[in-house]
């Protein structure tokens, strides 16, 4: 039976904003795999670096995350369009020939372009989250062709409830208030007013999500329009690649710190769900939800949860896993062995950050000083301990989502598109997605080849060495201080030591007379 997925897209053009982004090349490769008769897919890039966005499209599609491609539909590739914008930009920065174009060709939006930077400022989050969702949302209304419109959001974006439906509610705010605002207030202004305006919300992604979700139903008119929203989103599952990762984000960056020995506590509630989903499942839902808006016609605007703790949940305190894969599959030039503890007590996390990262920080700053080179550990352990604080909002508390369009959208799909759009997340077992996870960081973000393991496993068993020898020096030291300063610690010194002594020479006669 044909996938009427792939029907679907035979012979449309599809736009896609932020295709350079993690979430838009996986949305990208599946594509052009899986719905190998689209006729084009033009990208919505800005120049980087002095990088042109043709540029930077040919070296992101030079990547091995689309060799699957190139192996099975190499003339795909030449569908792609990189068209010169830039989300910020009034208009888009698009110019009349492209806007135009894009109005007369285009069937298919996917709008996947947005800060996800916890730490944004205000404008910038708001210019980026919102008004850019205005902006794509003018130029779509005047696309002639257009059958689907599908916007990407976050799961938190309504974070402030405990249980979030499928369904769009209030905004924080009134997004005009904030356009105003924003228009006259300067930086040092808007950060000190930040706090008061997210309220109950950690961020301002979280808040101009939510903000954006509600302008966009203002706004659409009678657009077709889904509303995708993926929880934390981690290293692919089974498509292209198990494990690929292509950043530092959410996860990922706590996985390497831990790989990396750097990480030794963490303040997150064991028990609380760490809602990670593959980036390929909120792929898939994208895609089918893309078709079902054309093809079936919903009457209301669905909304889609994608996460994983309702039907297999992953909990913080399952990290524990962590430490033992990346001893299997080390990293290059680890700082210590990986290892560490999780814990929802802010005094226990703040003695173990004290002991496991501060104290080892200006240690081994000490030693690089004695070097001559340039101190650093300090910085590392700052930067992370902020981006960890960043996180905790998420890694002490728990959420529930509903499920139900979600859930219903694999019924409307044939039994060969639920095969390749895949979106259950009953079947995937933790253990071996982490493992892939970690193989992922280490390969697609570290750039490191698994050819280097056995010099990987060598430093390991070096740290291990070195870490045992400071030990025992350790030992030997608080315990000669004791011994020089009590009588009782002098006493036990030397029963131990006649003891082991009588233990060595009966040992001997033992061995002697047999």
């Amino acid at each position: 039976m044909a996938s009427t997925i792939a029907e679907f897209f035979a012979g449309k053009r599809v736009l896609i904003t932020g295709a350079t982004g993690f979430l838009g090349k996986v949305l990208v490769e599946k594509l052009l795999r899986c719905c190998p008769n689209v006729d084009v897919l033009y990208l919505m890039v800005r120049p980087k670096a002095g990088q042109p966005p043709q540029q930077r499209v040919q070296e992101m599609m030079a990547t091995q995350l689309y060799d699957k491609v190139r192996e099975e539909n190499p003339s795909s590739l030449e569908r792609i369009i990189a068209v010169n914008s830039d989300m910020l930009e009034p208009g888009l920065g698009l110019s009349d020939e492209d806007r135009e174009m894009l109005q007369q060709e285009v069937g298919v939006v996917f709008h996947v372009a947005a800060t996800i930077k916890f730490d944004e400022k205000m404008k910038l989050s708001y210019k980026m989250n919102v008004k850019a969702l205005q902006e794509m949302v003018k130029l779509c209304k005047d696309m002639k062709k257009l059958e689907a419109f599908v916007h990407t959001s976050t799961a938190y974006c309504n974070c402030d409830r405990q249980y979030i439906e499928e369904k769009i509610y209030p905004p924080p705010m009134d997004h005009r208030k904030l356009d105003d605002a924003i228009e006259w207030m300067d930086d040092e202004m808007l950060r000190l007013l930040t706090p008061k305006l997210i309220d109950r919300r950690p961020n301002t992604y979280t808040f101009t999500k939510a903000i954006a979700e509600h302008v966009l139903t203002e706004d659409s008119g009678d657009m077709p329009i889904a509303i995708v929203r993926p929880s934390i989103v981690g290293a692919a599952w089974k498509e292209p690649i198990p494990g690929w990762i292509d950043n530092f984000n959410g996860p990922s960056g706590i996985f390497i710190a831990c790989g990396k020995g750097l990480l030794r506590s963490m303040r997150a509630d064991p028990n609380a769900v760490a809602d990670v989903v593959p980036v390929d499942i909120p792929v898939n839902v994208m895609i089918a939800a893309a078709w079902n808006i054309g093809v079936l016609k919903p009457k209301s605007i669905p909304v889609y949860n994608v996460t994983t703790g309702g039907h297999n949940p992953f909990r913080w305190g399952d990290m524990d896993l962590i430490p033992g894969i990346y001893k299997k599959f080390p990293l290059t030039g680890s700082f210590r062995r990986p290892g560490g503890s999780i814990t929802d007590n802010q005094v226990v996390h703040e003695y173990w950050n004290i002991v496991c990262h501060k104290l080892p920080g200006y240690f081994y700053d000490f030693l690089l000083r004695l070097m001559g080179r340039k101190a650093r550990m300090v910085r590392i352990y700052d930067k992370m301990r902020k981006a960890m604080s960043s996180l905790e909002y998420f890694t002490t508390n728990t959420w529930e989502w509903s499920s139900e369009n979600t859930d219903s959208l694999c019924t409307l799909l044939s039994e060969d598109d639920n095969k390749v759009f895949y979106s259950d997340v009953r079947p995937l077992d933790w253990p071996s997605y982490l493992e892939a996870y970690c193989l992922g960081t280490k390969r697609f973000v570290l750039n490191e080849e698994l050819s280097g393991l056995p010099q990987a496993r060598a430093h390991l068993k070096k740290l291990r060495n070195i870490r045992y020898s400071f030990n025992a020096i350790l030992f030997v030291v608080i315990w000669r201080f004791l011994i020089a300063r009590s009588q009782i610690a002098r006493n036990l010194w030397y029963f131990v030591t006649s003891l082991f002594v009588k233990f060595v020479r009966l040992t001997r006669l033992t061995s002697s007379t047999s």
